[in-house]
């Protein structure tokens, strides 16, 4: 009896030793596992990062640093000099306050347009709505360049080539069709009930959309406003295309004028580009803290 107790102990002992040595090679598998995963989020994290760190490095470099065969990692000695070039440059107020016009005027409109449009699909029945939405998909795979010429005939026809008007409605065409299907995503993932129950407490259908759906869509409005702005503000083709007057261009054109005969002008090319993302930066920043909210939106709690 003593002998078979001490047997069954033994054996219950392995199990265990064996247990703890699966469960410490599964643990050990799972570091492993999940320092590759970092690993390779931080190798593609780099790789993504490092060439706005050199624009932005070599616009506070001299430019017999920019130029040296050899790599210069850090800007040392750090200069000024090319955003003081960048600045001074001719045009470039203008264009910062054509680029502001144009990106604000499409985005006010491009939102209001976008979120009608998406209500009346979300929520109203009518005929050709799966017509609509299949056409919008459709339009957001056409590219944007084998519509610059018939774009160009078309607004010259009507005297917008050169103005900032023609520019603006190019870019809600362009932008859009993004919006309309994103925002109703959002507008569709909202329960319809909520709308009802504020009815059935004395809310008209519009008071009830503006107190119920309103609030819960704004952090996908917050979303698609910022995609919007970075489409339109990183927009060159169209720019460069229809607007032909120095004082009528934008950033994105003006940044092309610092490439001459003798070739690119790198430290202040950097320093204007580094200038340039600055309002795409700041946008961000300002509307980030709903980014997140905008893009799960849908999960309404009750």
């Amino acid at each position: 009896m003593i002998a078979r107790e001490a047997a069954q102990g033994v054996r219950a002992g392995r199990v265990r030793a064996a247990t703890r040595t699966a469960a410490a090679a599964t643990r050990s598998w799972r570091r492993v596992r999940q320092l590759a995963y970092d690993v390779t989020g931080l190798a593609v994290a780099v790789v993504m990062l490092f060439p706005i760190y050199w624009m932005v490095a070599t616009a506070f470099k001299p430019g017999v640093d920019i130029l040296r065969l050899e790599p210069k990692w850090f800007p040392n000695p750090i200069t000024f000099q090319n955003f003081q070039d960048a600045i001074e440059r001719p045009f470039f107020l203008d264009d910062v306050r054509n680029s502001l016009v144009i990106v604000g005027v499409m985005l006010v409109l491009a939102l209001l347009i976008a979120f009608l449009a998406a209500v009346a699909t979300a929520r109203f029945g009518f005929k050709g709505r799966n017509a609509y939405l299949v056409m919008i998909i459709g339009v957001q795979m056409v590219p944007l360049n084998a519509l610059i010429i018939p774009l160009y005939l078309m607004l010259d026809r009507v005297g917008q080539t050169d103005a900032l008007a023609g520019v603006i409605a190019v870019y809600l065409a362009v932008v859009l069709p993004f919006m309309v299907w994103t925002l109703r995503g959002f507008v569709a993932n909202i329960p319809a009930e909520l709308e009802e129950s504020a009815m059935i407490d004395g809310c008209t259908r519009v008071g009830a959309f503006f107190r119920i759906t309103f609030p819960l869509v704004g952090p996908g409005l917050v979303a698609t406003a910022i995609f919007g702005f970075i489409q339109a503000w990183n927009e060159y083709i169209v720019a460069y295309v229809l607007l032909s007057s120095p004082n009528n261009q934008t950033l994105t054109v003006w940044l092309a004028s610092f490439t001459t005969n003798h070739g690119p002008q790198w430290g202040p090319l950097m320093a204007a580009a580094t200038l340039t993302g600055l309002p795409v930066v700041a946008f961000f920043l300002v509307l980030q803290r709903y980014l997140a909210g905008g893009l799960t939106a849908g999960a309404v709690k009750g």
